[in-house]
């Protein structure tokens, strides 16, 4: 059994982390929502979901440590027995990211028009909420340290659908948004900036992922994955809310006019070309059975585009 150091040393820094991490999210969130008040109602519900989790994370996390470090403070009991609000975070943790993985798979869907990747990452994400579940009730049957190798098997489940999870809407909304280019330096300019943010985004919550098991593995009696465990749902919502917030805001006098339902439902993913009329206002006609006629884009047009990327 560790000491008092690798026991609840860990754990401070991850609450720590965690609070720091709160900020910067709530910092985006307010952004988030004086920015792009013309977003789809049910993505800025989801929004105010992972606040209030996210808010309930760091009550539960602080009375996490507050209990071995205060309450029980110079005990034996301290020593024994995890803190009793511990299974609460792999459960907040298990609520935050799977939803948002489900989120970034149907924005997979809207660019590609593909069920496939969607698919794919859609299986992953449920593996890994229901692992994440699962390991709330091991971890509630399971109420001393040492015991806590009990659950190797539950815990990698968990935290490798994750990171395979992670990893492949990365590569999917990369190959998405690189099939959407366009010609347009300015666009091109945006795509390529949202395709670099996705792959850091993606890599960070996966390798937030992999190093939480691998220390949990090596270091079994010890709580030094909980550095990166506690940390690990801000994480989450700080990658989405960086995504959402890297687009152009949608102008209301846009969302008023006669938009169709497709163009509704892209509003955080870039519609496929087809559903911009190439002739809008600009051929006159003369485009109509010419497969080959170019494109041509009104300002209204790549407004609307660059707010839907």
């Amino acid at each position: 059994m560790a000491g008092v150091d690798l026991l609840f040393g860990p754990m401070l820094i991850g609450v720590l982390l965690n609070v720091a991490l709160y900020g910067v999210m709530a910092t985006q969130m307010l952004t988030y929502y004086q920015r792009y008040a013309n977003d789809s109602a049910w993505i800025r519900y989801f929004m105010l979901y992972l606040f209030i989790v996210e808010s309930t994370v760091v009550i539960v996390q602080v009375g996490i440590i507050f209990q071995p470090l205060i309450i029980d403070y110079g005990t034996l009991k301290a020593l024994v027995f995890a803190p009793k609000m511990l299974p609460g975070d792999s459960f907040l943790i298990a609520i935050v990211s799977a939803p948002i993985q489900m989120f970034a798979a149907w924005r997979i869907k809207v660019l590609t028009e593909s069920y496939i990747i969607p698919a794919f990452v859609s299986l992953l994400a449920l593996a890994s909420g229901s692992s994440g579940i699962a390991m709330f009730i091991t971890v509630l049957q399971t109420p001393k340290f040492r015991d806590f190798d009990k659950f190797k098997t539950v815990a990698t489940m968990w935290l490798v659908c994750s990171a395979v999870c992670d990893i492949l809407i990365a590569g999917g909304m990369t190959y998405a948004l690189l099939t959407r280019k366009t010609g347009f330096n300015v666009i091109d300019g945006h795509i390529d900036r949202i395709v670099r943010l996705t792959i850091e985004t993606g890599s960070l919550t996966a390798i937030f992922a992999l190093v939480n098991v691998m220390l949990f593995l090596v270091f079994p009696f010890t709580t030094l994955n909980f550095i990166v465990a506690f940390p690990r749902p801000n994480i989450y919502t700080c990658s989405v809310l960086a995504t959402l917030n890297s687009r152009e805001p949608k102008r209301a006098k846009d969302a008023e006019q006669g938009q169709t339902k497709t163009l509704e439902a892209s509003t955080v993913g870039l519609s496929s070309w087809h559903r911009f009329d190439p002739c809008h206002g600009t051929c006159h006609g003369t485009c109509h059975g010419n497969a080959h006629a170019p494109r041509v884009f009104g300002h209204s047009d790549l407004s609307h585009i660059m707010a839907n990327v």
